[in-house]
């Protein structure tokens, strides 16, 4: 019992107020989250494609759907903040719906496919329509459980205790979303229509039972703060009032051009190991695992620095420097033939990435101790996802593009190699974590002592860790 809570990862995370067995249950919402975002960008991307034979654009389209709905995150943390209701719950009500619509849209989704595929005999639209329609409802769930779930557990959690607590929560992101890729891997490696239809209903009943057993008991009623006499403030109002620091604005910035930074080469990144360095589909595959124990070490740092009084804002921007460094060393890994050079950027990427995502939400969830935790929580996830989402469309375009021209000739016979579309997008992305490093920069100037006599304002002494 007395060495538990020194070696046990984020056995410090747990308070009076929030035990470590009910947070555990409370992150097994961010497991759904997980297991539906591999599902949706990693599994049926391949099987779309592979054996089901859909267009490559088409898939792509679908993928992006759910992307469209994450500003909306900003509204759904705005309603649960102010909901109205008999029964004295805020958030318990959003989450419920979100894991309704990721449950209803994977319960339609394998009978979409195979009318997308072309297996029917009744209108071509009907196909897509359905696609659509599924892959959306995913979307939107996912997207509503997140917000109002990171939401409740700022309202769970002591102030002292929350950056552990949104450390914890995203590795649990992680971890569903390792375990799933190699459970669904395994799953369909003998693909048939049938064992499609049995692996996505499957991720439905797991969802809705993940999520129920989340919710719990978790929070308490309160049919006076949800009372539907109770005037519910305009949320242009609202916003205007978050907003009104030029920090908030600042941080808000900072992730979406730091998400986008760290995000473009999500689908860039298996490629270049394949088509520049030669790497084999199971040394290519092992990347993901590399990526993900650098994100988990980068969860872990900036957990562990949050606990010694270290600012948040200041710990992303360590992870903005990391990344420049792993997207540097993964540059150079093309010229040089390295493969170990290339594998260490990998990490490094995850590590920055894990530091930045963690201390910028961290940053957010200050902001919400004297703010509404729905709305600043939905607008750093609304900035985080939209970003990631444009920035992944875009940096496979940008690849395209800059890697034709090149191999026409049209920058130099010395840049006439398959490598520099590659090296173009990630010096895309240095440029953007510099920028980003710029935007941050003034929010970790000072330490992070608040004076209570002072007005509050989003700066770095404002920010408590």
């Amino acid at each position: 019992m007395r060495l538990g809570p020194r070696f046990l990862p984020f056995a410090d995370a747990a308070t009076t107020e929030l035990p470590l067995g009910r947070l555990l249950r409370l992150s097994l919402f961010q497991i759904s989250v997980g297991m539906a975002v591999v599902m949706l960008s990693g599994t049926l991307n391949r099987v779309m494609i592979v054996e089901l034979n859909v267009d490559a654009w088409l898939v792509a389209l679908m993928v992006a759907l759910p992307v469209a709905f994450a500003p909306l995150r900003v509204l759904i943390g705005y309603r649960s903040d102010h909901h109205k209701s008999r029964l004295g719950w805020r958030r318990v009500p959003y989450i419920w719906m979100g894991s309704l619509l990721q449950f209803g849209g994977f319960a339609i989704m394998p009978f979409a496919l195979l009318l997308l595929s072309g297996d029917t005999h009744g209108p071509a639209f009907v196909g897509p329509l359905s696609a659509a329609a599924a892959f959306l409802l995913v979307g939107v769930g996912l997207h509503t459980t997140q917000t109002a779930g990171l939401a409740l557990a700022t309202d769970l959690a002591p102030a002292h205790a929350r950056p552990r607590v949104v450390a914890l929560l995203y590795v649990m992101l992680l971890v569903g979303m390792m375990i799933s890729s190699l459970i669904f891997g395994a799953l369909l490696s003998d693909f048939s229509q049938l064992r499609l239809i049995q692996v996505i209903q499957a991720a439905a009943l797991i969802t809705i039972c993940l999520n129920m057993v989340a919710l719990w008991k978790q929070e308490v009623r309160d049919p006076a703060r949800t009372s539907p006499d109770r005037v519910r403030p305009p949320l242009r109002e609202l916003w205007r009032d978050v907003t009104a620091e030029s920090s908030v604005r600042r941080l808000l910035l900072a992730v979406a051009l730091g998400t986008a930074a760290f995000s473009m080469q999500d689908i860039l990144l298996e490629p270049y190991g394949g088509q520049v360095l030669g790497l084999s589909v199971s040394a290519t595959t092992l990347l993901t695992a590399l990526l993900a124990g650098g994100a988990l070490a980068g969860f872990a740092v900036a957990a562990r620095g949050s606990k010694r009084g270290g600012d948040p804002c200041r710990t992303a921007g360590f992870g903005i420097v990391i990344g420049i460094v792993a997207f540097s060393a993964v540059i150079l890994a093309g010229p040089f033939g390295s493969v170990l050079l290339f594998q260490i950027g990998t990490i490094l990427i995850g590590l920055g990435s894990g530091m930045f995502s963690v201390g910028t939400l961290i940053a957010a969830m200050a902001i919400a101790d004297r703010r509404h935790a729905g709305l600043v929580v939905g607008a750093w996830g609304a900035a985080q996802a939209t970003a990631a989402g444009v920035a992944i469309a875009f940096g496979g375009a940008f690849r395209d593009i800059v890697g034709a021209i090149a191999s026409a000739g049209g920058i130099g016979p010395a840049l006439q190699h398959s490598s520099t579309g590659y090296a173009a997008s990630y010096l895309l992305e240095i440029i953007l974590l510099l920028v980003t490093l710029v935007v941050i920069g003034p929010l970790a100037r000072h330490t992070n002592q608040m004076s209570e006599n002072r007005s509050w304002r989003l700066g770095l002494a404002e920010l408590p860790s």
